[in-house]
């Protein structure tokens, strides 16, 4: 069928998800998704609002659920932007905001979605390296461009970028859009939400995914100044009129206004990742600091792809990516304890059959 293909999409790699697989027994920690269930007041919006009213098209606007991210935030509707997942939210902003004359910049060792973005929307781009551990500094950035998106933490590394260091990029490119994608701000970094009333330029796009527990709901949101979030508004109404059904739209809400629930799960979330970032030294990992639910971690010795094969044949999904630079990590996503614990008794067996008996036990 490729004859009836439109042209600009011929040489489209669009982003691999993470494994999904349908079977039962199995530890999945290769797509950062919450261990923990959503919040129960979720659960009953859920069930109030599959009703009848399931016959008539939701709010386009999504007016309650932004009053309530306005609210958590200082802001107000003007600053909000809702969108299917924060990746339709990221799309709509490359598509609004960041095609220009000058190329955008983002990290060589970043969210791999962002080129496929400029691929789609022929949006030029250039690679800022990190440095030699992967960290990100902020005035490599602060050149002509056509804007800028920083994730943060960063993806798959986990670290972080502080909030003093990004306001100075703000000042440093006034005339630059600059998007700061935090899906798992909620782990352990600090928010640039509080700086969108002070910077016009700026565009921080969270998602409900990771620390409400809402990956199967699929809500995003923007924060930002009206200006921007007009052009998102602009883009979403030549796109899709109603991104976010009636049930998505109600538990979003309900997630949003349960802190108490939300507080206590991301914890046990941090408590997890330090003792797992602890365990996996000892084992003779090299384990990246990290700020999100999830470790970037490489063995002394160990092929990680060879690694996450014999994970597999255990039961155990961690994630793999055969980059530049990053072929030799694995990324884990945070598990229960209990999962955590299976996945280190797993990695000392594995290592104790690999390695001499003195390094296995170092």
């Amino acid at each position: 069928m490729n004859e009836l293909w439109s042209d600009c999409i011929r040489s489209l790699e669009p982003y691999s998800p993470g494994e999904q697989p349908a079977v039962a027994q199995l530890i999945k920690l290769n797509t950062n998704e919450n261990p923990y269930p959503p919040s129960p007041a979720v659960l009953s919006a859920l069930q109030s609002a599959a009703s009848a009213d399931l016959r008539l098209y939701p709010d386009p606007d999504g007016k309650a659920l932004k009053q309530a991210i306005a609210e958590m935030h200082g802001l107000t509707q003007a600053n909000v932007f809702l969108g299917n997942g924060s990746d339709e939210v990221l799309a709509h902003a490359f598509h609004a905001l960041l095609k220009h004359e000058r190329p955008i910049l983002f990290p060589d060792v970043t969210y791999s979605f962002y080129p496929v973005y400029c691929a789609l929307y022929g949006i030029e781009f250039e690679l800022v390296p990190l440095d030699d551990a992967f960290q990100l500094n902020v005035m490599d950035y602060a050149r002509p461009n056509g804007g800028i998106v920083l994730p943060n933490p960063n993806a798959p590394t986990g670290i972080v970028v502080g909030l003093s260091h990004l306001q100075s990029l703000l000042e440093q490119c006034p005339r630059s859009v600059v998007v700061i994608d935090e899906a798992y701000v909620d782990f352990g970094a600090e928010s640039a939400a509080q700086l969108v009333k002070d910077y016009p330029n700026l565009l921080v796009i969270q998602t409900l995914s990771k620390s409400r527990s809402l990956a199967g709901l699929r809500v995003g949101f923007a924060l930002g100044d009206a200006g921007l979030i007009e052009a998102l508004n602009l883009v979403k109404g030549c796109f899709n009129s109603y991104p976010l059904d009636r049930l998505a739209l109600a538990g979003a809400e309900a997630a949003i206004r349960d802190t108490r629930y939300f507080e206590a799960t991301r914890h046990k979330v941090i408590d997890s990742r330090d003792w797992l970032a602890t365990e996996l030294k000892t084992l003779g990992f090299e384990v990246l600091p990290s700020k999100a639910n999830f470790l970037f971690v490489r063995h002394f010795s160990q092929s990680a792809k060879e690694m996450q094969h014999l994970l597999r044949q255990q039961n155990i999904l961690v994630r793999h990516f055969p980059k530049p630079r990053i072929s030799e990590f694995l990324r884990i996503s945070i598990g229960t304890p209990e999962e955590c614990g299976t996945l280190v008794r797993t990695l000392r067996e594995i290592l104790k059959q690999k390695l001499p008996t003195s390094s296995a036990s170092a």
